[in-house]
């Protein structure tokens, strides 16, 4: 009669496992953004190039159909790589609910927050929001598309962008030599190179929105929380860029 093996014990993986199954999981989600990418090329008749893709990417509908499939390729890759940890996918990447005191503590300091960015925008003489999301905006309508622009940016990509960098980055780095506050700036800073399209001034913006993000998610081992705040954050930068484009 033939023995079987133990289960393997569950493990949390730590500082390089949690960096190269996170490359993994981010080359995943471009992967499937770029495939939708193409086929919207290949569907306009456009060249495959860089000129024929730059143009595309530029359209409000190519971008909300690029955002949304990153979410499924990001939860796919995410799903393998917990497998292999032998912990329940909701409990690794902190998928549980806050407090309603919390809830209402997150969005009081990030509406002090982003409040603080947008005077010292205004101080300087800058847009309050970046000239291109104007731009996506309008191209989303003209195409009939602002609704699914929306469901993009103040839905799919908060919970694609909270599961890796708050949920599967901050996880992992928390449980290694750099410590949960270590983790916070360390995957902060990722996710603020996730968003490249803006220039210094906004980064830094994004970069203490992500802190924030980061400091919440160690208070309260709710992930949930952050990508409600997230989603809130975009729906308001999106009403706002819109009411300011006119």
């Amino acid at each position: 009669m033939a023995v079987e093996p133990p289960p393997r014990p569950p493990r949390v993986w730590k500082f390089w496992g949690t960096a190269l199954w996170g490359l993994a999981i981010f080359g995943a989600m471009v992967l499937g953004q770029l495939a939708v990418i193409i086929y919207c090329v290949l569907l306009q008749g456009g060249p495959l190039s860089v000129a024929g893709i730059t143009h595309v990417v530029a359209d409000g509908l190519t971008i909300s159909l690029s955002v949304l499939a990153g979410l499924p390729m990001v939860l796919l890759a995410l799903w393998i790589a917990i497998r292999w940890a032998g912990i329940p996918f909701a409990e690794y990447l902190g998928l549980r609910w806050t407090s309603w005191k919390n809830v209402m503590t997150g969005i009081v300091a990030l509406a002090v927050l982003v409040g603080a960015w947008d005077m010292v925008s205004r101080a300087v003489g800058r847009e309050v929001t970046p000239g291109f999301m104007g731009d996506v905006l309008k191209s989303a309508q003209a195409d009939g598309a602002l609704w699914l622009l929306v469901i993009a940016f103040a839905g799919a990509a908060p919970v694609w962008e909270e599961l890796f960098a708050r949920g599967w980055l901050y996880r992992g780095w928390s449980e290694s030599r750099l410590g949960p506050y270590g983790a916070i700036v360390l995957s902060s800073l990722v996710w603020t190179l996730m968003h490249l399209q803006y220039d210094w001034f906004f980064l830094c913006a994004v970069l203490s929105i992500g802190v924030l993000f980061g400091y919440l998610r160690y208070r309260t081992g709710s992930t949930w929380l952050t990508i409600l705040l997230h989603g809130l954050n975009n729906l308001a930068a999106t009403v706002q860029t819109w009411w300011l484009a006119g």
